[in-house]
């Protein structure tokens, strides 16, 4: 049972990453009518809502898109910025969805926000409490340490657990604005909801993963009393 958990822990990520990128080059090639690049479409869907002070850049990398809150600025890859594809519009319309959560003061992305510096913390030490509580539980029968580490990566959880309604709804955002203010034609919406779908697998996924995990982590502390 434990290594099937382990099994799956390990290949729902890296499913979900597969098949986000084969969709995302499936529908790179479907260009949009309206011949709009990925950027254009960032500007104007930001200048639409009254967002005039954030910037859209271009960053190196594949499927690499992110907003940096503390910089203001929509950061698009390379298989986005400049590309007219519908793939690379969803993206970038999607982004600019989380653009329009922080000016809203959407509730999870404010939270996910506030608890960053801890999560990073417990992201980074919590594997090394671990393997010290393992340790002290060999030589001294006790579980004293791995208490803590599992509280670290239920921080890391309780993470994940609020940003997938974050990416939810930046991509219900992205799909009304894309709708609503004809960016996209009808026929051409199905490949970006696809697109925007396969990415919000991949954080059910690691979500998913990390339960698995967390669930290993507290049966082996019962294990051991």
């Amino acid at each position: 049972m434990d290594l099937l958990l382990y099994l799956i822990m390990l290949l729902l990520p890296f499913i979900a990453q597969i098949y986000v990128k084969s969709t995302f080059n499936r529908y790179s090639t479907m260009h949009s009518s309206r011949g709009l690049t990925a950027d254009q479409v960032a500007r104007m869907i930001l200048d639409s809502n009254g967002i005039y002070n954030t910037d859209v850049e271009h960053t190196p990398g594949d499927l690499s898109d992110h907003y940096d809150p503390i910089s203001n600025v929509v950061n698009l890859s390379d298989s986005v910025y400049g590309k007219s594809s519908v793939a690379a519009i969803g993206v970038a319309a999607h982004e600019c969805g989380h653009v329009c959560q922080h000016q809203q003061n959407y509730l999870p992305i404010i939270i996910r926000s506030k608890i960053v510096p801890v999560v990073n913390f417990c992201s980074r030490w919590w594997s090394y409490v671990l393997m010290a509580g393992i340790l002290v539980t060999y030589f001294l029968r006790s579980t004293v340490l791995i208490y803590p580490a599992i509280i670290m990566y239920a921080g890391v959880v309780v993470f994940q657990l609020v940003t997938l309604p974050t990416e939810l709804d930046a991509s219900s955002r992205a799909m009304k604005t894309l709708r609503n203010d004809g960016i996209l034609e009808n026929s051409e919406l199905p490949a970006a909801r696809k697109v925007l779908t396969a990415a919000a697998l991949t954080y059910v996924a690691n979500l998913t993963a990390s339960l698995i995990q967390l669930f290993r982590l507290i049966s082996m502390v019962n294990r051991r009393r």
